[in-house]
């Protein structure tokens, strides 16, 4: 199937790289292009492709096509998300072919989820839309995800831990068992967090405290 990108910067050619992995496993996407708003159509994005407009010419699309919202940035991808209305285009879970699944039998995905390399996902698993999982991820038994949340490279999540949507957690950050994080919270790279955090916060370091710019 036809297959396009939504973002044609350095983590849309990120994406593309993962959509020749899963092509390489035995996957059959043939990658069309991109769409981005902040460049020319028919630039050259790379080796990768051309963009082949923007969220207007995304709109008017008439034929099926897969699309990846190739934007590392939670709130930007629901916006764009909202604004696709076009039942032509389709969301596909793009998930590399390294992920260590401990029992595909309990893992429960929705759509619009990108998985990167070497990530590993324990037993008992839920996972909504639109999760952006970094490489070397850890997803630690018992664990739900919500929607629109970004897991940034090395983050490791232990058993029982509930991620509501709209979260950002940092960088070879580490949540504690039993944690619940509720919606638009910030976990900064290397942080660990052992308490309950509040929504719309930050939480920096060793343990994670409540940081107030």
């Amino acid at each position: 199937m036809n297959i396009a990108i939504y973002g044609a910067g350095g983590f849309g050619k990120e994406v593309a790289c993962l959509i020749e992995r899963i092509n390489r496993n035995g996957g059959d996407w043939q990658l069309v292009g991109f769409f981005d708003d902040s460049k020319r159509p028919d630039s050259n994005i790379s080796r990768y492709g051309k963009v082949l407009g923007d969220m207007e010419t995304l709109l008017s699309v008439d034929e099926p096509l897969a699309l990846a919202i190739a934007i590392n940035d939670n709130r930007a991808v629901r916006r764009i998300r909202e604004s696709i209305d076009n039942p032509n285009i389709s969301f596909p879970n793009l998930i590399d072919p390294s992920l260590f699944l401990v029992d595909p039998e309990t893992f429960t995905i929705g759509e619009g989820n990108i998985i990167q390399n070497n990530c590993m996902i324990s037993c008992d698993v839920t996972m909504g839309d639109f999760n952006l999982i970094n490489d070397h991820v850890v997803l630690g038994h018992d664990n739900t995800i919500g929607n629109f949340n970004d897991i940034m490279p090395g983050a490791h999540l232990s058993g029982g831990i509930t991620i509501g949507d709209n979260n950002l957690l940092g960088v070879a950050c580490a949540v504690l068992q039993g944690m619940t994080i509720g919606n638009e919270v910030t976990i900064g790279a290397n942080s660990v967090l052992m308490t309950q955090p509040k929504d719309n916060s930050t939480y920096l370091g060793v343990p994670a405290l409540k940081f107030d710019y």
